[in-house]
């Protein structure tokens, strides 16, 4: 049972930081109707500069983690301005299509400046285990998790109370009746990536603490896309919880699938088998907006 239980714990962590990133997806879909096939890229670029800031340019954590935060502001700003503006009024395959090539520049751009090989970030936390109903968990767990759920609460009071996030919310309903009442439509875009870089970046650097980084990193945007589609795409409690539900499904099914039948890898699959028949039972997701057209 305490086996069971510590896969609970890590899941939960785990599923934290996808419900981070996976924040990102809902965010810039609710906004443009787009899905960022990038995101997982943008986690693994935000690690990265942290990463450049703390280790090679000894650059104190805490600062390098906000100056990094102020890289993603202007990542997200590039990519809005230089990649996506020009293809406003454009097809949606083509936005998606112009995403999945910014996903590969993103990872080849790392890999020539950084390399292949897992680079490991310094200890910030004392690595001595908290006791928390009998199991030990690491402090960059619980960190990880707290820093989850409080970015998660800024995002929402910022969605429902601030004047931005109302527009936002109006751009995501009716983007013609939001600019006939004013609201510049443009700017809403590009507020939507600057938060989607933000949350990767801080996923990212959460995730170079507990495992380090490589390359590969970017695969977490396919990892955590069934966790954004099980939530509902323009749902950011769905968002939450789909994250939490994968990371949770995950680990579990791992280890069911080691400790019965012996065999690994099952956690690659897991979310997407999971994801397939929730969606045979609620096509829009968890808790995502349900769309009927009339003939």
């Amino acid at each position: 049972m305490e086996y069971y239980l510590q896969l609970f714990i890590n899941g939960l962590v785990v599923g934290s930081i996808y419900s981070l990133v996976a924040l990102g997806f809902v965010v810039i879909y609710k906004a443009t109707k787009v899905v960022n096939f990038a995101q997982g890229e943008m986690v693994m670029v935000g690690a990265y500069v942290c990463f450049a800031l703390t280790v090679q340019l000894h650059v104190p954590f805490l600062w390098a983690f906000l100056m990094t935060l102020g890289f993603s502001v202007l990542l997200g700003l590039a990519v809005e301005r230089l990649a996506l503006r020009p293809l406003i009024g454009e097809s949606h395959i083509c936005v998606i299509m112009v995403t999945i090539g910014l996903s590969s520049i993103l990872k080849s751009l790392v890999q020539l400046v950084w390399g292949t090989q897992i680079k490991v970030y310094p200890e910030v936390l004392p690595s001595t285990p908290v006791v928390i109903a009998g199991l030990p968990v690491a402090p960059v767990y619980i960190a990880a998790f707290v820093l989850s759920g409080i970015l998660f609460a800024v995002f929402t009071v910022f969605f429902k109370y601030s004047r931005m996030g109302i527009a936002m919310r109006a751009t995501a309903h009716d983007q013609q009746a939001a600019q006939s009442m004013g609201i510049g439509i443009r700017g809403i875009f590009a507020l939507s990536w600057c938060i989607a870089s933000v949350v990767s970046t801080v996923g990212g650097v959460i995730l170079g603490n507990i495992n380090g980084i490589n390359s590969h990193l970017g695969v977490l945007g396919l990892k955590v896309f069934p966790a954004a589609i099980l939530g509902g795409l323009d749902s950011l409690l769905g968002a939450a919880l789909g994250g939490l539900i994968i990371g949770v499904l995950e680990n579990l099914c791992d280890g069911l699938a080691k400790d019965l039948f012996d065999l690994g890898g099952f956690r690659e699959v897991a979310a997407f088998v999971v994801l397939v028949a929730i969606l045979m039972i609620r096509p829009y997701g968890l808790f995502g907006t349900e769309e009927i057209e009339r003939v």
